[in-house]
C-alpha cells in the first residue's frame, strides 16, 4: 500500500522565510575543520618540540682582514 503525503504549496515558501534554520551540514563542516585545525596544531607544536629549527646563523659585520 502506498502512502501520499500531502505537502501544501507554500510550504517551500516558509522554509525559505525562516531565519533561524540552521544548515547542519554547514555546521558541521565547520566542526570537523576547527577539530582538524586543532589537530594539526598540536601535531605542528609536538614536532617543533622534537626536533627544533635551527636559528639562522649571523654574517659577520666586519671586512675580512687583508693580507
Amino acid at each position: 500500500m502506498r502512502w501520499l503525503t500531502f505537502i501544501p504549496s507554500d510550504a517551500p515558501d516558509a522554509m525559505s522565510q525562516d531565519d533561524k534554520l540552521i544548515d547542519l551540514n554547514a555546521e558541521r563542516a565547520k566542526r570537523i575543520h576547527d577539530l582538524n585545525d586543532k589537530r594539526l596544531n598540536e601535531v605542528r607544536q609536538a614536532f617543533e618540540q622534537a626536533m627544533p629549527l635551527s636559528k639562522p646563523k649571523k654574517k659577520p659585520k666586519n671586512k675580512p682582514k687583508k693580507r
